[in-house]
């Protein structure tokens, strides 16, 4: 079987090293040493000023909307994992949904300032397979407006945009650690923001709202990571380059092998230090992606519908109709990418794609 994705997994006797760090200290939770030193690592590497890791990658979302979002609406994408439009709706926020980009598959800029309200308080978009949106445009907007903005980073962990982290963008950006991820603490995420007052609301409010043992600087939740999680984290660290490598050169391989006649690949924008964390192929039609995805399917090769459906249609959102994002949610198909993935599947996979079968 060949499946969308495989979790990296280091030696075991490396993580089981980690975890006796955390058995020797007695200590499993709340901030110990192993998810201090997984914070410095990942600071360093990833450039930022500061990071919170944190138990998955959702929840940094619901932090950053229960801030800046204030229960008003939020001008968000249709095209991303359900996350990103559950976290607005758990946290009594309203989405507004904008359309998206036909080849960048990121929130249409230019469409933005025609859905803004007098309870417009944020706009909340989604650096798609870590493809980023346009940033520039975003925060002239924002401004103009006087709206934050959050950005979706789920997938773009190492990406670097106009010759910084991807996550120096926005107000507040967040991350996903989870197992499908390149990098990856078996469930977990980070969130990242340059401002010190609020990376400071941000802060307390990961960890139930605690001013030390016995007060409280305000409401909180638990979105604090483990010894556990760290360890796994810190066990993968050293592999990163090794990950990076083997996942470009099978992207290089698919670009240099499909044929893009039927299909099309995603566009990076222009100025962007990729990832390589996804591979998704757009077919002109969804009949045809379905014809492609059965042939597949009949020897055991499992791609994935992702992002299907497009986020407007689910019944809680009460979205109005995006043609763009519609369109591609039925016909985009993410083909396998691991580091495990070796010619041979990859052969079988084009071959099927490039036959008239599809």
């Amino acid at each position: 079987m060949i499946p969308v994705t495989k979790s990296f997994l280091p030696p075991i006797e490396q993580y089981m090293n980690f975890v006796q760090r955390a058995w020797d200290n007695q200590w499993l939770t709340n901030r110990g040493e192993l998810v201090l030193e997984l914070e410095e690592k990942l600071k360093n590497y990833l450039d930022v000023s500061n990071i919170i890791i944190t138990n998955n990658g959702t929840v940094p979302i619901q932090i950053a909307i229960k801030l800046l979002g204030l229960g008003g609406e939020i001008i968000t994408t249709p095209f991303s994992y359900v996350a990103t439009t559950s976290a607005i709706v758990w946290e009594n926020c309203t989405p507004v949904f904008v359309d998206i980009h036909p080849e960048y598959l990121t929130i249409d800029e230019s469409k933005i300032e025609d859905a803004i309200t007098s309870k417009t308080k944020a706009i909340l978009a989604t650096h798609v397979f870590g493809n980023p949106c346009n940033t520039d445009k975003i925060e002239e907007i924002a401004k103009r407006h006087n709206l934050s903005v959050i950005y979706d980073a789920a997938h773009c962990f190492g990406v670097r945009y106009k010759g910084q982290t991807i996550f120096n963008f926005g107000d507040v950006s967040t991350c996903s650690f989870h197992a499908t991820k390149l990098f990856h603490t078996g469930e977990g995420g980070a969130i990242f923001c340059k401002d010190e007052k609020l990376r400071h609301k941000i802060y307390y409010s990961h960890n139930f709202g605690h001013n030390g043992p016995l007060d409280f600087f305000g409401v909180g939740i638990n979105a604090k990571i483990s010894e556990l999680q760290a360890a796994m984290g810190l066990a993968v660290f050293p592999y990163l380059s090794h990950i990076l490598e083997k996942r470009k050169a099978i992207v290089d391989y698919y670009n240099s092998n499909l044929i893009f006649k039927k299909i099309s690949k995603l566009k990076i924008r222009e100025h962007t230090e990729w990832n390589y964390s996804y591979y998704p192929i757009v077919f002109e039609t969804e009949k045809n992606l379905l014809k492609a995805l059965e042939a597949l399917n009949k020897v055991q090769i499992f791609p994935r519908r992702y992002f299907y459906p497009s986020l407007n249609t689910i019944e809680y959102t009460n979205g109005k109709f995006m043609p763009i994002s519609e369109k591609i949610a039925s016909s985009i198909l993410c083909l396998p990418l691991y580091t495990e993935l070796d010619q041979s599947s990859m052969e079988s996979i084009i071959s099927i794609l490039n036959s008239d079968q599809c």
